[in-house]
């Protein structure tokens, strides 16, 4: 992809930027690379194996980042709607980051192999079929050729309707079965763009609000917590899915609620930071009516 290179070695030889966060190639797949130097620029890729959400990198708390210098990276639509997230919630000033944004068709539902796959109805990411940004928009840079629409599969869409058939009861028997295997790892914390409290609430012990233990009570109250705090602010990128190390279906959660803010206000997240979330903001003609 010798655009996306061209572009990123143009920011570092003008000092423009120190780092790039991009994509590389590994034998695993792809995988997050940092290249701070131009002559290393050969290394960045885009394919339907460059899955991870990079904005992550963007996240305060990752001092670590941070200590490489002014950042550009590269992002899908996805990944550019948590760039938004970021600077609607004014974790960084919009020119303290350079976006190159990536036209795209869609990624595998997880990296491996040398050579990129075709994606297929089997491997496509359950996040990718009907995703509206698959050429971001509010991006300094954008690259790469006009891309087909992704396979068609099964949506989180249709996975969600499936579950709104079932009666509250075999819903909750569902949700029990899955949460029950939680281990409070908090992957799913660690690789989500908008996770960045320097202080989670599950860490906080006075009081302490949630059980740390692996059980049914506290992984219920972990996981609807951490649902509510992305309510209007998950940007579908699923990476917390992809992270959870015994397959918890997290995105169905979050598309949901996606869906009942989208019923109750109007609102879809976009990569446009100047559009209000309804979290954060407020309007004179608000009804209140869901307050009983």
């Amino acid at each position: 992809m010798s655009d996306l290179q061209d572009t990123a070695r143009r920011l570092l030889d003008e000092g423009t930027v120190q780092v790039v966060i991009g994509w590389e190639a590994s034998r695993l797949g792809a995988r997050p690379v940092f290249v701070t130097s131009a002559d290393d620029c050969d290394k960045l890729i885009f394919d339907t194996r460059c899955v991870h959400n990079l904005a992550t990198f963007l996240n305060p708390r990752r001092v670590q980042v941070a200590a490489l210098g002014k950042a550009a990276v590269v992002v899908k639509g996805c990944d550019a709607k948590a760039v938004a997230g970021l600077l609607r919630e004014a974790q960084f000033e919009r020119d303290a980051v350079v976006t190159i944004g990536v036209r795209c068709g869609g990624v595998v539902s997880e990296p491996s192999g040398l050579e990129p796959p075709e994606l297929t109805s089997a491997n496509v990411a359950a996040r990718c079929p009907g995703c509206d940004v698959r050429e971001p928009a509010s991006v300094d840079f954008l690259v790469g050729e006009a891309q087909p629409e992704p396979p068609v599969t099964t949506s989180l869409n249709e996975r969600i309707g499936e579950l709104d058939a079932l009666s509250p009861a075999e819903r909750f028997a569902f949700w029990t079965g899955e949460l029950s295997r939680c281990t409070q790892c908090y992957a799913c914390r660690q690789a989500c763009p908008l996770c960045y409290c320097e202080r989670c609430i599950v860490e906080k012990s006075q009081p302490q609000w949630i059980e740390t233990s692996p059980h049914p009570r506290g992984n219920f109250a972990w996981h609807l917590t951490r649902a509510q705090h992305l309510a209007g602010r998950c940007v579908g990128c699923g990476e917390c899915e992809r992270a959870c190390p015994v397959g918890i279906p997290l995105g169905l959660i979050n598309r949901k609620l996606q869906q009942v803010v989208h019923e109750l206000y109007g609102y879809t997240v976009t990569d446009d930071p100047a559009v209000p979330a309804p979290i954060g903001a407020y309007a004179t003609d608000d009804t209140q009516d869901f307050i009983k």
